[in-house]
C-alpha cells in the first residue's frame, strides 16, 4: 500500500509542475491560482458547514495554525512554482531547484523533531542529490532564456515547503483531513484572490485551455500530491516523503518532453535511476534500523 501511495504522490505532484506550464500561455499566474483555489474553497466551505462534526473541539488557535501551513505549503510554494515558469524556467528546473528539499527536510529532522536518520538514510538523501544534480546540469544545458534570479524564486518556495513540513509536524493536535484541507484551500482562495483583484487579473480567459489547465490541477495536484504528500508524512514521517521528492525532477522532466518537448537525454535518464536508487537506501535504510524513529505527529491535510 505504501510502494502504491508514493507512486501515486509522485505523479501527481509532479502533475502541478505539468499544469502550472499548461495555464501559463493562457493567464498570469495569480489569475490560474485564484480560480483554481477559489470555486474549491466554496464548495468545500459549503462541505464543512453541511457537517461539522470533524470541527468539534478545534479552537481559534488550532484553525489559525492551520492557516499559517495553507499559506506556506499552499499559498507560498505555489505562487513561486507559477511565478518561476512564468519567468521562464522549465517545468524540469523547477521541479529540480524543488528537489532539494529532501537535504533540508533530512537534515533538519533530527534537531527538530528528535527523529533518528541512519547512515543508510544519508547516503540514499546523498545520492538522491547527485541525481538532481545531473538533471539539473542536462536541463540547464539546454538554456531556457530565464534571468538568474528566477532561479531563486522555486528555492524560495522550497523552503516555505520545508517550513509547513516542520511546523506542522511540531503540532499535537490532531486535525481531521477535510478540516486541513478546506482551511489551507480557503486560505489560498483569499491571498489569490486579493492578489489578482489588485493587479487587475481576476477577470479569467475564456480560453479551453485555462480552465482545462484549472480542472488538470484541482483533481491531480490539490487532492492529488498536496493530500498524498501530507499523507504519507504522517505513515512514514519527513524522511521518508521528502526523499520520494527527488523523484520530481526527473519524473516532471519526463512529462516536459513528452508534452512540451522539453529535452530530455540520457543524463536525464540516468539522473531518474539514481533517484530511484536513493529512494530504496532510504526506505530500506530506515526499516532495518536497529532505533526506532519517533512518530511525527499526525498530519491532516490534503494539496
Amino acid at each position: 500500500m505504501n510502494f502504491l501511495l508514493s507512486i501515486a504522490f509522485v505523479l501527481c505532484w509532479s502533475s502541478g509542475f505539468i499544469g502550472a506550464k499548461l495555464g501559463a500561455g493562457s493567464a498570469a499566474a495569480v489569475t490560474i491560482l485564484m480560480w483554481r483555489f477559489l470555486p474549491l474553497a466554496a464548495v468545500l466551505v459549503v462541505v464543512a458547514l453541511a457537517s461539522g462534526t470533524a470541527w468539534r473541539g478545534l479552537t481559534t488557535r488550532d484553525l489559525g495554525r492551520q492557516a499559517v501551513i495553507g499559506l506556506l505549503s499552499q499559498s507560498g510554494y505555489l505562487l513561486t512554482v507559477y511565478y518561476a515558469i512564468q519567468l521562464g524556467v522549465s517545468s524540469g528546473t523547477t521541479a529540480l531547484i524543488d528537489g532539494v528539499q529532501p537535504l533540508v527536510a533530512g537534515a533538519l529532522a533530527g534537531p527538530l523533531l528528535g527523529q533518528y536518520v541512519s547512515r543508510g538514510q544519508w547516503l540514499g538523501l546523498c545520492l538522491g542529490v547527485s541525481g538532481v544534480a545531473l538533471v539539473t546540469v542536462a536541463d540547464a544545458a539546454a538554456g531556457t532564456g530565464a534571468a538568474w534570479w528566477a532561479y531563486l524564486v522555486p528555492f524560495l518556495g522550497m523552503c516555505t515547503l520545508v517550513a509547513a513540513t516542520f511546523f506542522e509536524s511540531r503540532s499535537r493536535t490532531r486535525v481531521a483531513p477535510t478540516v486541513s484541507m478546506t482551511v489551507h484551500c480557503a486560505t489560498s482562495a483569499v491571498v489569490f484572490t486579493a492578489l489578482a483583484v489588485s493587479a487587475g487579473a481576476a477577470r479569467p480567459p475564456a480560453e479551453l485551455a485555462f480552465w482545462s489547465a484549472i480542472a488538470w490541477l484541482v483533481a491531480l495536484s490539490t487532492f492529488g500530491g498536496y493530500g498524498l504528500y501530507w499523507l504519507i508524512l504522517r505513515r512514514s514521517g519527513v524522511t521518508k516523503v521528502n526523499t520520494l521528492m527527488f523523484l520530481m525532477a526527473p519524473v516532471t522532466a519526463v512529462w516536459g518532453a513528452l508534452m512540451f518537448g522539453e529535452p530530455f537525454g540520457p543524463q536525464t535518464a540516468l539522473g531518474l535511476a539514481v533517484g530511484l536508487a536513493a529512494v530504496v537506501i532510504v526506505h530500506r535504510g530506515d526499516t532495518s534500523s536497529t532505533r526506532e524513529e519517533p512518530v511525527v505527529p499526525a498530519v491532516r491535510s490534503a494539496r
